[in-house]
């Protein structure tokens, strides 16, 4: 398989793994980030929805949050982030610091070329602050997944993901080899804009990340020496087992000398204990009907309230709500704490689901505040 490639010609040489180790502030063992899905409460817009995710990306940047990222889903109508790309040009936009990327970009639902424009135009964007995160699930169910890829032999774009990955490699490195069908085909922005007359190209390239919940993604991202994220938020039984896989896996390479893995993290911070609680059942609740085949925007913590849960559904919130940490500010910095002692991760990339986007942004607030993060001058 090629190997993922560094950087671009031209230009001055950007290492890597500068573009990727984030740096920690304040007392957080780590460095922190966002992972965000453009939540759309009951009685919202997706506008109002997007506008909180400005708020959002403007306030954590001041606060020294080292990324923050977008996740890619379809047909769900409380999850507005269907077009990762278009959201992190409106943040760039609104930004000068933060790292910008996708949580990732689902690449069996794309072609390769395409992401590699996508991303090369983001970066023209936003030089040196563009993260390229894939993963190999749809984000949606079959039918959507089918719809979007337009084939009904959804296996296939999983299968294929490796083979998917080093076509986009090539792409974004403008280096496919003499006699390959696309040796003349270029990904423009990008590199091949430095080999023309007069040209001159960024030193900089998306750095690529693989993202997973189980540990073939693990294992491919420790093979060829990239930087991984696992989502904790939703399959926190597999954590450790595929942060050790990755390491175990990890061969140095051009991009990284040693392992570099986040975990996504579902934490909600409030002024009180009870009202976290309160909020994290109606984003649990959303949860239930988006797994019995009935998604929704998310409801109102009062709509949670009266809502008569099955036995059944019971069990799912309890169970799903186990690994959401949240509470007071330093109960959900305890429990930050603590998972990335069990976990060794790298960075945490919070992730808060809530109905209003006022509670998410301050839940960060109140997070930044518990580890004594940077304040706006």
């Amino acid at each position: 398989m090629h190997r993922v490639r560094g950087r671009p010609t031209g230009g001055t040489h950007v290492t890597a793994g500068d573009e990727i180790r984030g740096t920690k502030h304040g007392t957080a063992p780590v460095p922190l980030s966002v992972l965000d899905l453009v939540t759309v409460g009951a009685g919202r817009t997706a506008s109002d929805a997007l506008r909180t995710s400005v708020d959002l990306a403007k306030l954590t940047e001041t606060r020294g949050f080292h990324r923050y990222w977008v996740a890619e889903h379809h047909s769900m109508p409380g999850v507005a982030s269907s077009s990762p790309a278009v959201i992190l040009a409106h943040l760039a936009a609104y930004t000068e610091r933060i790292r910008l990327g996708s949580g990732g970009v689902m690449l069996p639902n794309h072609a390769p070329l395409v992401i590699a424009e996508q991303f090369g135009t983001l970066e023209a964007m936003a030089p040196g602050r563009v993260d390229l995160g894939l993963g190999r699930a749809p984000g949606t169910d079959g039918a959507t997944a089918a719809a979007l890829r337009r084939t009904d032999r959804l296996n296939e774009g999983a299968d294929d993901f490796p083979q998917q990955l080093a076509e986009l490699t090539r792409f974004l490195d403008d280096d496919f080899p003499d006699g390959h069908p696309y040796r003349r085909i270029h990904a423009v922005p990008g590199p091949v804009q430095a080999t023309s007359p007069g040209g001159v190209q960024s030193p900089h390239r998306p750095p690529v990340w693989l993202l997973g919940s189980s540990g073939f993604s693990a294992q491919l991202a420790g093979m060829l020496g990239l930087p991984f994220a696992f989502a904790h938020h939703f399959s926190a039984q597999n954590t450790v087992p595929a942060l050790d896989l990755y390491r175990e896996s990890f061969r140095p390479s051009e991009v990284l000398d040693a392992p570099y893995a986040l975990i996504g993290v579902a934490a909600l911070a409030a002024d009180e204990e009870k009202e976290a609680r309160r909020q994290v059942l109606a984003a649990a609740l959303n949860m239930v009907r988006l797994r019995t085949g009935r998604p929704g925007l998310v409801p109102t913590p009062e709509e949670a309230e009266a809502y008569d849960f099955s036995p059944m559904e019971r069990e799912f919130v309890e169970s799903w709500n186990a690994n959401v940490i949240h509470g007071t500010a330093d109960e959900v910095r305890a429990g930050l704490d603590d998972l990335q002692k069990r976990t060794g991760a790298d960075e945490l990339m919070l992730t808060a689901n809530a109905h209003g986007g006022d509670v998410r942004v301050r839940s960060y607030e109140l997070i930044a505040d518990a580890y004594g993060l940077p304040t706006p001058a």
